[in-house]
């Protein structure tokens, strides 16, 4: 099982930079060959999260696409940087390590939870601030940014905030019962809830113009499938949803759909 957590060191077999990307992007597979690739996913995780969540999808996708994760400050080789918790400050950081990669060819964004509201701030900075069209979005486990709602989970105890993992999901445990470790985790994890939780969404700008498709879990009572259709509010693209077996941490039991959902969904709009 994939850890939620931003451990403070990498695990083995440490992720390469991406190229130009700097601090902020990590590639788990090898370095592309010039015109074998279609496209470049960047995979944005969760409240919590860090890149290794993803370090297998390289492998499960194959050459056809680029995969490179974000690495948020506060968690693994950048463990001693201060956390970001204003969704402006975080999605501007994003896209200026995006845009350089936008030179080689197609980008599209995956975004999980509180990263699929990264992605999609992101994705509209880099259109504003950058002059840059991803070519899709994906988003997972996320209402549409209007319905996101105000929370204060981030101001409970570090207790609350371990049970508030466990009943989401996809967290380890082991983690979670040391205190040493947990005392370390739990900063960024905190952080990221500020994050999520003081977002307001603001309709300036306007809308995309890019296909937006959004996946959750059948039993995640944080995406109502009603709710869900409302990603066609934020472009003028066509927008589709899809859900999975499973609750917020779906993608965990079911990777190899879901990776084969988004690699059809791209080639098909390249």
């Amino acid at each position: 099982m994939h850890s939620s957590f931003p451990h403070p060191t990498p695990p083995d077999g440490t992720p390469t930079p991406a190229s130009g990307a700097g601090r902020w992007l990590r590639r788990y597979g090898p370095s592309p060959t010039t015109g074998e690739v279609e496209a470049t996913l960047v995979c944005l995780p969760h409240a919590g999260g860090a890149p290794t969540f993803f370090r297998d999808w390289p492998t499960l996708i194959g050459p056809s696409l680029d995969v490179v994760a974000v690495c948020y400050p506060g968690r693994q080789d950048r463990f001693d940087e201060p956390c970001i918790t204003d969704m402006t400050v975080m999605a501007g950081e994003v896209a200026a390590a995006l845009a350089p990669l936008a030179a080689r060819g197609p980008l599209a964004l995956f975004g999980h939870s509180m990263g699929a509201a990264v992605a999609y701030e992101a994705a509209r900075l880099l259109r504003s601030r950058h002059e840059v069209r991803p070519a899709y979005l994906f988003v997972s486990g996320l209402v549409p940014p209007h319905q996101v709602l105000p929370g204060t989970r981030h101001l409970k105890s570090d207790a609350a905030l371990a049970a508030d993992l466990l009943e989401q999901g996809g967290t380890d445990v082991q983690v979670l019962a040391d205190e040493e470790l947990r005392a370390l985790v739990m900063p960024a994890v905190r952080a990221d809830y500020r994050l999520i939780e003081t977002y307001r969404h603001s309709s300036a700008g306007g809308p995309l113009d890019i296909p937006i498709t959004a996946y959750y879990g059948q039993d995640d009572a944080r995406t109502p499938p009603a709710a869900m259709p409302g990603w066609r509010h934020h472009t003028q693209a066509p927008t589709e949803t899809r859900s999975f077996p499973g609750g917020h941490f779906y993608l965990q039991q079911h990777r190899r759909e879901l990776i084969t959902d988004i690699q059809d969904r791209l080639s098909t709009s390249l």
